[in-house]
């Protein structure tokens, strides 16, 4: 992957923000742009697709949950969430949406790139042809009534419509496929496919299993595919 060339962006309604971003971002190698609301970070998306966009979620007019939701139906890009560090609410609602990441404010800027660093690998390790999965490519695996294509990265139901999947949802569902009956711990989840470090406190990995279960199983509130093993973790039983 190529980090010159990694496309940011920044879709926040305070300037001064918008502009420390677009500075320390374009200085550590990424093309950074900015849009002050909805309405310009829609426009911005008709003229160049981004890899990853910066998503303030409390912004005037439209909210960022909103554009969220809008671009997750429409070209579903990489999104990291901007948010207050009491909006614990809407950090959920925006995980179970789709976003990949969330980061509160204030923003630690080495953190930020850290984070934007992590989704991005994590985008292009779920691109078909990637290396280091080539063990991988070749496979299919069985989820209650869908089908995970590794080569394809696409998740398909019994007709063979292909249902949305985040890089994060992706990533998750090929580690379960790479350790069929095995139980995983939430520090072996996230460090296999969302590189981070386990907080105790920290609900990602729950919301988005969450989130996958309403994907896979034929009864989400009892689930069967990803099971849970109370006081450890989840496992994939396979077929």
């Amino acid at each position: 992957m190529n980090e010159q060339r990694q496309h940011i962006l920044i879709c926040d309604d305070e300037a001064e923000v918008r502009d420390m971003l677009v500075e320390y971002l374009s200085r550590r190698g990424f093309v950074a742009s900015q849009a002050a609301d909805a309405g310009e970070l829609r426009a911005s998306l008709d003229s160049a697709m981004p890899d990853l966009v910066l998503l303030d979620i409390n912004m005037p007019g439209e909210s960022g949950l909103s554009v969220l939701k809008s671009l997750q139906a429409d070209c579903n890009p990489s999104v990291i969430m901007l948010t207050a560090a009491s909006d614990v609410v809407d950090r959920i609602i925006g995980l179970e949406m789709g976003a990949d990441d969330y980061l509160g404010k204030p923003v630690d800027l080495r953190e930020l790139e850290a984070r934007i660093k992590a989704v991005l690998r994590r985008k292009a390790a779920a691109a078909p042809g990637d290396e280091q999965r080539e063990e991988d490519t070749r496979r299919r695996f069985r989820f209650g009534r869908t089908c995970l294509d590794l080569e394809a990265a696409r998740l398909t139901d019994e007709e063979g419509n292909e249902i949305p999947l985040t890089s994060m949802e992706f990533n998750l569902l090929s580690l379960f496929a790479r350790n069929r009956g095995r139980v995983l711990n939430r520090d072996q989840i996230l460090e296999g496919a969302h590189d981070r470090s386990w907080d105790p406190f920290d609900r990602s990995i729950d919301i988005r299993i969450s989130r996958i279960r309403r994907k896979i199983e034929v009864n989400p509130q009892k689930p069967v595919v990803i099971r849970t093993v109370r006081g450890i973790g989840y496992i994939y039983d396979g077929e």
